[in-house]
């Protein structure tokens, strides 16, 4: 019987919950066996911006969204906590935060992926000579023994989006935090691991090799932190948690949280949670999630792929004996770009937007480029749209918004089919922006592959509900949850991709036009 269970006459553990904490919202559903969602509920995430380029958030009022989603989720399940067999969470990635070991007292907000003070750093390193020494060395070695721990430094790249760059930047400017690592009394924590201390009163301090991985501190072939990037960025290697298997038992909630204890059997990244509630476990395997940024996500088995500035390997998971890697391509302003021009009211609903480009032949010319294009290479590129005319309508502008989404995954497509030696297999999306038939079938015709959207768009929560019933028994296998997916729509290729190419090349021009503005 599965711990939590307050006593024999207790109702039995039939479900199992899937909490994401995303970037705007945190998210929780109560599953049965069957894999329906019972109950659900959800909160928005609210971003500070202290300073220009800066993103926090509040860690008590994050901890409070958390914990108020699980309850709400229950309660809508009609369901009593008892009944819950387990819990898995998905966090996003890179965002984090440290603390004091004794007091429990943090250091500073919660510093967001998302959060560009490490600009200047991040661009200072990746044009370092000594970094181009980095790549230089490893690629040799890299060649000479063909050994894959020697792949991810030959491609080491910073980014603002890791934690590594702020994480140095924490210890250079706040003096608390630096005092408390040179006494070994400040603990590191992404989202996973901060949450995991908190629901346990401190007797848990851990994270999981998915959010190690995505951290940019972590080595994914060697499976530890780099203790050689650490010294180079002045980071104490002492700050880190313990790093556990995926789908694990990371014990219980502490009982006064839920009035009993929840057994917490996963904690998983968001992407390679999602990853894994598509079902992509085999090598070729392909998910493609379009929320508030686009992830292309390969499942590359045993091996490491990289490919500098649009590539990157992580862990997808570790379950036993099984370490599945993956490699990732990032595009941004996704969902971004679609709910700013909702904020702007170009339409009244995000469901009007499919039909909305439809009823235009073209953008007339119209071009939206994006704040960060698909190497991500500069943060500080703006958004903008060239080819604005008289004739310019809501419709030109909304098309060409959706339009940049699928041009963005044609670029990214291209570049895993060129790095990539593993024969693609099935693409699965989801994520909000997968519910805009537009954007899907442009996709689709675009890469000229068939696309599989779920009947259920919100995958990170259902991996995170799958990882966690695989730990606490409540489902058997890979093969079972296989038989729990339920494709809502498939879109084929319409058009020959060559239709799309004087819209494509004028993008590309507009691309051009556009870097250091």
């Amino acid at each position: 019987m599965p711990c939590g269970q307050p006593d024999s006459g207790a109702a039995p553990a039939r479900y199992v919950l899937g909490v994401d904490v995303g970037s705007t919202v945190v998210k929780c559903h109560v599953y049965d066996r069957a894999a329906a969602v019972r109950g659900s509920s959800y909160r928005k995430v609210e971003s500070l911006y202290p300073h220009p380029g800066w993103v926090e958030l509040d860690p008590e009022m994050l901890w409070s969204q958390f914990i108020g989603v699980i309850k709400e989720a229950v309660q809508a399940a009609g369901l009593h906590m008892r009944q819950i067999a387990g819990l898995g969470i998905s966090t996003q990635r890179g965002t984090f935060i440290t603390w004091h070991k004794r007091t429990g007292k943090p250091f500073h907000n919660f510093i967001s992926w998302q959060d560009l003070r490490s600009a200047e750093l991040v661009n200072s390193w990746n044009n370092s000579l000594l970094l181009k020494v980095i790549h230089v060395i490893f690629t040799v070695l890299h060649f000479l023994t063909g050994n894959d721990r020697y792949l991810a430094p030959s491609f080491l790249t910073f980014s603002t989006h890791q934690a590594s760059m702020k994480l140095s930047w924490v210890f250079k400017n706040i003096r608390e935090a630096e005092e408390a690592a040179k006494k070994n009394n400040c603990c590191f924590g992404t989202v996973d691991t901060w949450l995991l201390y908190r629901l346990t009163k401190g007797s848990v301090y851990a994270t999981d090799y998915s959010n190690a991985s995505s951290t940019g501190i972590f080595e994914p072939f060697t499976k530890c932190w780099n203790p050689t990037l650490c010294n180079l960025l002045s980071i104490p290697v002492s700050i880190y948690p313990p790093v556990r298997d995926t789908s694990f038992n990371f014990g219980s909630t502490d009982s006064e949280i839920f009035g009993v204890p929840i057994p917490i059997m996963a904690v998983v990244a968001d992407q390679q949670s999602a990853m894994f509630g598509e079902c992509c476990f085999h090598p070729g395997d392909v998910k493609l999630t379009m929320g508030t940024g686009g992830f292309w996500n390969v499942n590359t088995g045993e091996h490491l792929f990289a490919a500098r500035g649009s590539l990157y390997p992580l862990i997808g998971w570790k379950i036993g004996e099984e370490v599945v890697y993956l490699t990732e391509g990032s595009i941004s302003d996704v969902g971004t770009a679609i709910k700013w021009a909702l904020d702007i009211e170009l339409f009244t609903s995000v469901d009007e937007t499919a039909e909305m480009a439809q009823r235009t032949a073209d953008s007339q010319g119209v071009c939206f480029i994006p704040g960060l294009q698909v190497s991500g290479d500069d943060p500080y590129l703006c958004s903008s749209f060239l080819g604005l005319k008289p004739s310019t309508n809501r419709n030109h502008l909304v098309r060409a918004i959706l339009e940049s989404v699928a041009f963005r995954n044609k670029l990214l497509y291209d570049i895993i089919v060129k790095k990539v030696h593993i024969p693609l297999r099935d693409i699965r999306a989801d994520g909000g922006v997968s519910n805009n038939s537009f954007v899907m079938q442009m996709t689709s015709d675009l890469i000229n592959k068939k696309i599989e959207k779920p009947a259920n768009a919100e995958m990170s929560s259902l991996g995170a509900a799958f990882l966690a019933g695989l730990a606490s028994g409540f489902w058997t296998d890979k093969k079972q949850l296989k038989k729990l997916r339920r494709i809502e729509a498939v879109f084929e290729p319409q058009k020959d991709s060559e239709e799309y190419r004087p819209a494509m090349d004028a993008w590309l021009q507009a691309m051009k036009h556009s870097p250091h503005w």
